[in-house]
């Protein structure tokens, strides 16, 4: 029997006021969360520090000792050399080892990059026995496992490790600030700014407005307030000790093979030993921030791709891999960050239940248009809460353009408010395919390295305004 016309305008009606209440109690959870953390942001920071150069960060005695750059690559023919040569021209005179992690079934990767190993002696090229790809973090031990064994032969010893990606495009002054940092800190972090030419901005324009707000608020405020930092696996470095702490803890491998987000988890366990971490700002003696920057996707698929990676990574693995208090009792703020990270698949689910409260927010409309259907304003409660509600999500798109503006100029601040759409989507679809990708772990035990490809692309100028400070 069907649905007479009153009975669907009763449904329409029910459906209407149970998805704008539970969208608007969700939009109030994360909001004020958001909110407590801006605020906090606010009255840490000091107003009156004028920005660090790198020569305010140099200790009397920075840390001696070469430095390893580990640089995973499966399928990196395109991007690999050309980030190769940058790298050695940006950090002439640096004591540094580049070790290259390739796999003996990626004959164009090998190609490309062989004769640049064999022409420069900073250059290691790391062939695993199995062929790939395998995972990300089993590619980082064998880098690990490689540099232990020049050490032993060649009587040498490592300071440092520095973690990038095969499309990265590092600072000329990263590896001096790293040497200045790693003596006060065990894991340093510097700002990460995503790549926007032209034609990428709207996909590739929400990771910067992203990373933006991240690595210009967050990740400071995580370093004042002293809570365990993640790692963004680009643009980051550990001193030997940390890592040989994380080998020792884990039967000789300082990551976790069978981890989608191994470099967050790196992080986050570093912190969680009582080792100090940080997140640091500074600009360079030429006026230029000391950021590492990289391609990021620039097509919904490829961007669904990653962001489901981390998402399953961080939010539903990692919730597996590291509970809620880590190794050692990281206390409230370790907990609250940990809600933070992992609260995407409920914000997905708000998101969700948004778009969906007003499609069939419409549907009503055109039924009252169309079949007289009565009206149905929300009650008075409800239209409090909804109120509350666009109030946060105002304030967290002009947060959002701040920082967008702050990294990009005044352009890409504004563009910032209707990509927030385009990251509203990807969020959604990734939400969805991660749950799929963590349920296929859990019934199969294996995980392999879902890499998404990158293609270099022109960069916007570098900043003049910070991408952030680290208070």
């Amino acid at each position: 029997m069907g649905l007479s016309t009153a009975g669907l305008e009763m449904l329409v009606a029910l459906a209407s006021h149970e998805l704008m209440l539970f969208a608007s109690v969700g939009i109030l959870v994360i909001g004020f969360d958001d909110l407590f953390f801006d605020i906090l942001w606010f009255v840490t920071r000091d107003r009156d520090a004028a920005p660090r150069y790198l020569r305010d960060h140099r200790p009397q005695a920075p840390l001696a000792g070469p430095l390893a750059i580990f640089v995973p690559a499966w399928d990196e023919a395109k991007v690999l050399p050309a980030m190769i040569r940058r790298t050695l021209a940006a950090w002439q005179g640096e004591d540094f080892r580049i070790y290259l992690g390739c796999y003996p079934n990626d004959a164009a990767t090998l190609f490309a990059v062989s004769p640049l190993v064999a022409g420069d002696p900073r250059l290691r090229l790391v062939i695993g026995d199995a062929e790939g790809p395998t995972t990300k973090g089993d590619n980082l031990n064998r880098l690990w496992a490689a540099m232990g064994s020049d050490e032993r032969v060649e009587g040498i010893w490592f300071a440092g490790i520095v973690l990038h990606d095969a499309e990265d495009i590092v600072h000329r002054g990263e590896l001096a600030l790293y040497r200045a940092e790693l003596t006060r800190h065990a894991m340093v972090q510097i700002p990460v700014l995503p790549l926007l030419g032209l034609g990428q901005q709207w996909v590739a324009g929400h990771y910067a407005d992203e990373f933006a707000e991240a690595h210009g608020k967050d990740l400071a405020l995580r370093t004042r307030i002293g809570a365990p930092l993640p790692s963004a696996g680009v643009g980051c470095a550990l001193t030997r000790h940390a890592l040989t702490l994380l080998s020792i803890t884990r039967g000789g491998q300082p990551f976790r093979a069978d981890s989608l987000t191994e470099d967050y988890e790196v992080g986050i366990l570093v912190g969680t030993y009582g080792l100090g971490t940080a997140f640091v700002a500074a600009i360079d003696d030429a006026g230029d921030w000391i950021v590492s920057r990289g391609a990021f996707p620039e097509t919904i698929e490829t961007a669904v791709r990653q962001k489901s990676r981390w998402i399953a990574g961080i939010a539903l693995a990692g919730w597996d891999h590291l509970g809620w208090a880590g190794p050692q009792d990281g206390g409230w703020r370790a907990r609250w960050m940990l809600w933070r990270d992992r609260r995407a698949p409920l914000a997905a689910l708000v998101l969700l239940a948004s778009y969906a409260a007003l499609v069939v927010g419409a549907a009503g409309w055109i039924g009252h248009a169309l079949f007289g259907w009565q009206a149905r304003p929300p009650g008075a409660m409800l239209q409090y809460l909804m109120g509350l509600s666009a109030t946060l999500l105002l304030w967290r798109l002009g947060m959002r353009g701040h920082f967008a503006a702050r990294a990009y100029g005044w352009r890409q601040g504004l563009r910032s408010i209707p990509r927030a759409f385009v990251a509203n989507i990807v969020a959604m679809l990734a939400a969805r395919r991660a749950v799929a990708v963590y349920w296929r772990m859990l019934r199969s035990g294996r995980l392999v390295w879902d890499k998404t490809p990158h293609g270099e692309r022109d960069a916007l100028p570098v900043p003049a305004l910070p991408p952030g400070r680290s208070g």
